[in-house]
């Protein structure tokens, strides 16, 4: 287990935080990994909970973006009053998203966290995200994380899919990530597929890429509850 004391908390969207804590030297985490993240205030001691850094290899900081939910009165609420100098305790870490290479990232929501951290690290390394598509299902517009970042990356082919907006803006699709919406992308060339978002919806992912001929070994997946 590792101390980080808290040095940034700043609004990312209207209920999404930017975390930026202090980083030891023996930290050490490759981009898409995750830690257990335990609050140190009184009564919250014992509540772990998964986030996945989203800074590169070699940062001078741990960042995390996280998504909050106040009307569950839980962790994420307790983390949008964190304050600085406040300090967590994050467990070494671990998971099963890392970079294989350009492909199609589908992230549902807060799913979207993983691809951040890889996705900074690959524009770093080679300066481009070209032949990567990145698909990512939100609520409404208002709900997108990072989007400028994610529009401004070189390369980087961006679909913003909107589950529950009236009007969709231009430029963006309507409705679920189903099979009729796979079915152009459901082809060798856009593999591997990087897979992140709620339990059910990563299910009904890789079952609908499966049918349409995607193999297991092409699809990478991540559960975020």
């Amino acid at each position: 287990m590792t101390i980080l004391t808290l040095q940034k908390n700043e609004e990312v969207t209207h209920d999404t935080r930017h975390l930026v804590f202090n980083r030891p030297e023996d930290f050490d985490i490759e981009p898409g990994q995750a830690v257990d993240l335990t609050l140190m205030r009184d009564g919250w001691k014992e509540e772990a909970r998964p986030f996945t850094p989203v800074m590169t290899e070699d940062a001078s900081k741990i960042e995390f973006v996280i998504k909050t939910y106040p009307e569950h009165g839980g962790v994420t609420d307790q983390i949008r009053t964190l304050e600085v100098g406040e300090q967590v305790e994050v467990s070494d870490p671990w998971g099963a998203i890392h970079d294989e290479g350009p492909g199609t990232f589908i992230a549902g929501g807060a799913g979207i966290t993983p691809f951040i951290a890889i996705m900074r690290q690959r524009v770093q390394d080679k300066g481009t995200m070209g032949g990567a598509t990145l698909i990512f299902s939100n609520k409404t517009e208002d709900d997108i994380i990072l989007r400028d970042e994610f529009e401004e990356m070189p390369g980087l082919k961006t679909i913003f899919v909107l589950t529950d907006q009236g009007s969709v803006p231009h430029g963006m699709y309507g409705g679920a990530i189903n099979k009729d919406f796979l079915y152009d992308y459901a082809n060798p060339k856009h593999a591997p597929f990087y897979l992140c978002g709620p339990d059910e919806m990563v299910d009904e992912l890789e079952e609908t890429l499966k049918n349409l001929g995607v193999p297991e070994k092409a699809i990478i997946r991540e559960d975020f509850s």
